[in-house]
């Protein structure tokens, strides 16, 4: 410290070295894209928020509030229209119409425009189409209540420059790529000034941004995919925040100066998806087998050092839907076996594919879960460990054995809407769904069901039966709620959030 109690070296920093106008975040995965509707994947939300910024302001367990979107309201036919602010431009200086916000959903839902994109079928499900009504004005319409397509498009409506997007990339027909600053083009408060793919991308606030100025001149995004690269590059100063802290790397970063650990217990879900199209996952005995092999609550306490919570359904506590009536299944290896037999696949050999980095010591939890089935005298399991890419391709190959190649896998589902219907609609829908997981006309029925239903009450309760069903069909072995743990900078204020986004304008330093 100098003699006048401030820092030595580089202006506008603090006694730690942490310059409150500059942002570093280290994510487990970089973008592996740059059209921001082809991924639904969060590391993915965090970067790309800020460039092309959500019409809607969500808050779990409070629903949406408005954003570039300043009011809406369900005509009772069908749609809803959203009102837009006249005063919001992308990066490029063109302004945002209704035709941009309406072409960019018709893009999102339609798998033969631009790029198949899983936000089309996992976020907006329910929605059929949009169209502009006037210079600010969007009519869309859907399927299913109003108030579950205000879940939809109220964390998953965003904007394209269309005519933009066209003509630089035919994206009416293809995805959007590149490799510079200038392959960027949204409304949100930062612009892209350097990206290097694959490795980093460097923002500013964009200075004709419609509403606050954000707290950080630059903020820069890379990836780390070990927890302890992360950790290692917080206690060096190189970044102020990052994601996925490993239970085992907890106490390194609270013991190490200037930096903390802040935490809460998520919205996602992980679990292993058994396709039901193939064998021997085709038997509801042979799946409820598989859960009652696993011991949700060791793997907890063992692999997640207590970061977690077992789970017997779809989705985590705080989800519209909940059913707090269900519980996780109990290891029970007699009753496994008995169930194996009764299905008439005893004998089965089985591989579980999983991938390492993604989620909280995802390829240990994988390990155990395999051993576990192994020890059934009836079935042998063996895990294999893969990229992310892998799995991610695995969950979007839907139920024909002629388009996958992996039945049973293990992954994570953050229900980001704070309603059931996300986190089973994708997975167990039928009609129109090429991506489903799981083949069931009883489960995709009480769904589709649930989607009609407009009294709140009402719906919520059949939301339940939906979770009750999905348990006792066990389209999963179900796992657990994954707690998320971040290692932050001391002097920034920010508290994690349960649908695990990262809101730079959130923040303050």
């Amino acid at each position: 410290m100098g003699e006048d109690g401030e820092e030595d070296g580089e202006e506008g920093g603090n006694g730690n070295g942490f310059d409150p106008s500059e942002m570093t975040v280290t994510l487990s995965q970089f973008p592996d894209t740059i059209d921001p509707l082809d991924h639904i994947t969060g590391d993915y939300f965090d970067v790309y928020d800020h460039i092309y910024e959500p019409l809607f302001d969500f808050e779990p367990g409070e629903g949406i509030f408005p954003r570039v979107a300043e009011d809406w309201e369900a005509q009772g036919d069908g749609t809803t229209e959203i009102y837009l602010r006249d005063d919001v431009v992308f990066h490029n200086g063109d302004d945002l119409t209704a035709e941009d916000v309406a072409w960019t959903i018709e893009r999102t839902i339609d798998p033969e425009m631009g790029v198949p994109s899983p936000i089309g079928t996992f976020g907006l499900g329910s929605i059929e189409g949009a169209e502009a009504v006037d210079e600010t004005t969007v009519a869309i319409e859907y399927g299913a209540a109003p108030g579950l397509a205000e879940f939809e498009f109220g964390n998953y409506a965003r904007a394209l420059n269309r005519q933009w997007a066209i003509d630089n990339y035919d994206a009416e027909n293809d995805a959007i790529s590149g490799s510079s600053p200038e392959d960027f083009n949204g409304t949100g408060p930062y612009e892209v000034v350097d990206f290097t793919s694959g490795e980093e991308i460097v923002l500013e606030s964009f200075d004709d941004y419609w509403g606050d100025e954000p707290p950080f001149e630059q903020v820069t995004f890379n990836s780390d995919s070990e927890s302890s690269g992360r950790v290692a590059s917080l206690e060096a100063g190189e970044t102020d925040l990052t994601i996925n802290i490993l239970p085992e790397d907890v106490a390194t970063v609270q013991e190490a100066p200037d930096i903390e650990v802040r935490r809460v217990t998520s919205f996602r879900n992980i679990f292993c998806p058994m396709k039901n199209t193939v064998e021997p996952f085709d038997s509801q005995e042979f799946r409820q087998a598989m859960n009652y092999a696993v011991d949700n609550t060791e793997i907890v306490e063992t692999a997640l050092s207590g970061f977690g919570e077992p789970r017997g359904q779809p989705v985590a506590p705080g989800i519209n839907g909940f059913n707090d009536d269900i519980e996780p299944y109990e290891q029970d290896i007699g009753m496994a076996e008995s169930l194996v037999e009764e299905s008439g696949y005893g004998g089965a050999e089985i591989e579980l594919v999983a991938p390492q980095g993604r989620y909280l010591n995802d390829a240990d939890i994988a390990e155990m879960v395999a051993d576990q089935i192994d020890q059934l005298e009836n079935v042998s399991c063996e895990a294999s460990i893969v990229d992310f890419g892998v799995v991610s391709d695995a969950n979007s190959a839907g139920v024909d054995p002629d388009e996958f190649e992996i039945p049973f896998y293990m992954i994570g589902w953050g229900t980001i809407t704070g309603d059931t219907d996300y986190g089973v609609q994708g997975f167990f829908t039928i009609p129109d769904n090429p991506n489903r997981t799981f083949d069931d006309e009883e489960l995709s029925d009480a769904i589709l069901e649930s989607q009609q239903i407009e009294d709140p009450d009402e719906r919520r309760e059949k939301l339940e039966e939906v979770n009750q069903l999905a348990h006792e069909k066990a389209p999963f072995v179900f796992l657990h709620t994954q707690e998320s743990i971040y290692g932050i900078r001391e002097e920034i204020q920010w508290e994690p959030r349960e649908d695990e986004t990262v809101y730079l304008w959130g923040m303050d330093a």
